[in-house]
């Protein structure tokens, strides 16, 4: 790949290079040098379920892989302890090691359905910070001044609105910019909201005479809702550990206005190919057809072309000839009533109460067609019942 080819390959998806000029530099010299860069990307792992609005830049991490370089990924095992505070209006409840290192391996095993193992160093924060002495973290902080931090929109805000602000939140940037100091990174991938903790990383390397790293910020992807930016606890995203059929399906819901966003951002599409997908919306062709397009190649990448195939032609199936599944799972009953949210919780129709409850006032749950409308409700079972959530997902209860 031509030098010119390779900056544009490298750019697509990316909102902001700060300083573009860098990177060329940096990138030519890897070349000349024939040494891979070292491309940061930290995670907290507060949560263990990973959507593809996280894999934005993963995927890019992997693009960089493939072009010689080397992945380091963070593990923030001390600030996922403090929480990052970067748009958040409250403080984030603080985890335990032991439900860190949880969440991170089970982070980690989402994050290589993308990345190449070979080529990712995992590193965990604790071996800077473990031995790190209480006059070693004072310097650390030494490097920065309060009116810096007080830039910083999250922690403006919430002073302006004389919300709660505890001092280990302003410490969150300093342990981030040191990671990069400690790992020697090349680059630092992370959303545009985490620009100023990302250029935090350049100046604590600069204090350190070491060359700065070049920040790499991406857009947030946003939501299947169209509106926010997808969110777990918005219930507008699509996991890793999804199934086919609900990838698939939630893809098929989103926004058409949001078709180009997730070829951009959620694909691995060419150039060429999105100018194509481009052109054909702009000459108004049918957009479901676009969007099954989409739908395929984010399921194909999970889960392979045939399961791809077979996803796509059930929904068609259930969705277009206003059908149910051939094969639907069967849940098998104790007793004559079972509490609904029970009854969608057990049989995993809903991953938690709280998504049962959700559901529920959001008037997706019927029982035989019948919408179920309080969550408090006892479904009486004498013959076999269908039930259905949202669009897609259909349940058979019978009585045992």
């Amino acid at each position: 790949m031509k030098r010119e080819e390779e900056l544009e390959f490298i750019k697509r998806g990316v909102e902001e290079i700060v300083p573009e000029e860098d990177l060329k530099n940096k990138l030519a010299r890897a070349r000349r040098e024939n040494r891979p860069l070292r491309v940061k990307y930290g995670i907290d792992p507060t949560a263990s379920d990973v959507h593809i609005g996280h894999l934005v830049p993963i995927r890019k991490m992997r693009e960089m892989q493939d072009l010689g370089h080397t992945g380091v990924i963070i593990i923030g095992d001390f600030t996922a302890q403090i929480g990052d505070p970067t748009g958040r209006d409250t403080s984030r409840p603080p985890l335990t090691g032991e439900q860190v290192k949880k969440n991170a391996e089970r982070y980690m095993e989402q994050l290589y359905t993308v990345l190449d193992r070979k080529k990712t160093e995992i590193r965990w924060q604790s071996e800077w910070f473990s031995d790190m002495t209480l006059i070693e973290v004072i310097k650390l902080l030494s490097k920065f001044t309060l009116a810096q931090f007080m830039c910083h929109e999250t922690f403006r805000t919430r002073y302006e609105k004389g919300l709660p602000l505890a001092m280990h939140e302003i410490m969150y940037p300093v342990l981030q910019a040191y990671d990069s100091v400690a790992i020697e990174a090349d680059i630092e991938f992370g959303a545009t909201e985490q620009k100023f903790n990302i250029l935090c990383g350049r100046d604590m390397q600069r204090y350190f005479d070491m060359e700065q790293q070049v920040a790499m910020l991406f857009p947030i992807l946003t939501g299947t809702d169209g509106v926010n930016k997808m969110s777990k606890s918005l219930n507008n995203y699509i996991a890793v550990l999804d199934s086919p059929d609900d990838k698939y399906g939630k893809v098929m819901s989103i926004p058409d206005d949001l078709i180009m966003q997730y070829f951009q951002l959620a694909t691995t599409v060419s150039n060429d190919e999105l100018s194509e997908i481009k052109r054909e919306l702009d000459s108004g062709k049918n957009p479901k057809y676009i969007k099954q397009r989409l739908a395929r190649s984010i399921v194909s990448f999970f889960h392979g072309d045939q399961k791809a195939e077979e996803v796509e032609n059930e929904f068609e199936k259930v969705f277009s000839q206003r059908d149910i599944p051939a094969e639907i799972p069967v849940y098998q009953c104790d007793s004559s009533s079972i509490w609904i949210v029970k009854l969608l919780t057990e049989s995993k129709l809903c991953k938690s109460s709280g998504e049962a409850r959700r559901m529920i006032k959001q008037k997706a749950v019927t029982v035989d067609n019948r919408k179920v409308e309080d969550e408090n409700e006892n479904v009486e079972v004498e013959n076999e019942l269908l039930v259905k959530v949202g669009k897609r997902r259909f349940l058979k209860v019978k009585k045992g």
